[in-house]
């Protein structure tokens, strides 16, 4: 298995067991447009990428 790349894409699941919360909590963010930028796929599964994730968790890192 490789190593993960900052564009590569991340399920949903992998996303809340990082962040240890539940499914419904992300999905709860991403309607209210507080959650990562995501994409819809045409199944209806949402990726994110890496490189997205990242970004938005270093926004919300605290200054003090």
């Amino acid at each position: 298995m490789s190593a993960p790349t900052r564009d590569q894409k991340m399920t949903v699941e992998e996303g809340v067991a990082d962040l240890r919360v539940a499914p419904s909590t992300f999905y709860r963010w991403r309607q209210l447009g507080k959650g990562p930028r995501s994409i819809k796929l045409p199944n209806g599964d949402v990726r994110i990428r890496r490189s997205e994730y990242e970004r938005w968790l270093a926004e919300r890192e605290d200054a003090a």
